[in-house]
């Protein structure tokens, strides 16, 4: 730190001087915005009296439901597969290890940022037979604009309070010492919302009624600690 960083004309001390008096003060920033995407996991399942069987119906199952997700174009941002597994069920009773049956479940993450579509997809998703939906989390991209402006209002408040304290002084601020993130929190990532499960729902000719989500407002939290230099007040 230099002695133009003090606003005097000595070493830095870090507590200020009587010709360089320091101001400390922190700048906080709360916004509620509308979330820009949201989350929803599928999952997939399927059984067979053998692993192939098992294994076909898995991935008829699964493909149905990657096929309708695909379908919903531009309005889905991003599509991924995650778990997958293939367990054998042992028969109960019996002497040794027989199996009965073999289950089946994959996991598909969908991000969409078009919400009306979001409610008819999921609906028509939870219609379909062994899956589940579990969803929606709303959340803010990770570069929305909203972080950097939750932290623009955090530095104007922390200058504004500054600027207060050197007026009830008597006194204007000389420079900036220090400017410290404390952490701009993002908003909370996929705050979970509704959950919605299907087994076997029974589907009607016209198809169930969309479901009407209504977005969950986000939270963005940005605060700084920030050190000016005084010009020597008349006391």
């Amino acid at each position: 730190m230099t002695s133009a960083e003090t606003g005097g004309t000595g070493p830095f001390v870090p507590y200020g001087t009587p010709d360089a008096p320091r101001v400390a003060v922190r700048g906080e920033a709360r916004l509620e915005v509308d979330p820009e995407i949201a989350r929803i996991g599928v999952t997939v399942l399927a059984r067979g009296k053998d692993r192939a069987a098992a294994l076909d119906d898995l991935t008829r199952r699964n493909a149905a439901v990657l096929d309708l997700v695909k379908s919903y174009g531009d309005a889905v941002e991003r599509l991924e597969t995650g778990a997958f597994a293939v367990t054998p069920e042992l028969r109960e009773k019996g002497r040794g290890e027989r199996v009965h049956a073999y289950h089946g479940q994959v996991h598909v993450t969908a991000e969409l940022s078009d919400f009306t579509a979001l409610g008819e997809l999921a609906t028509r998703l939870a219609d379909l037979d062994l899956t589940r939906v579990d969803g929606p989390w709303w959340a803010l991209r990770p570069g929305s604009p909203v972080h950097a402006e939750a932290r623009r209002q955090a530095v104007r408040e922390a200058v504004q309070r500054a600027r207060e304290y050197a007026e009830a002084l008597g006194t204007t601020l000389a420079a900036l010492v220090e400017l410290a993130d404390i952490g701009a929190e993002e908003a909370r990532p996929y705050a979970p919302a509704a959950r919605m499960r299907a087994a076997s729902f029974a589907a009607e000719d016209a198809g169930p009624a969309p479901l009407d989500l209504e977005p969950q407002r986000q939270q963005v939290h940005a605060q700084v600690n920030a050190r000016f230099t005084m010009r020597p007040p008349t006391l």
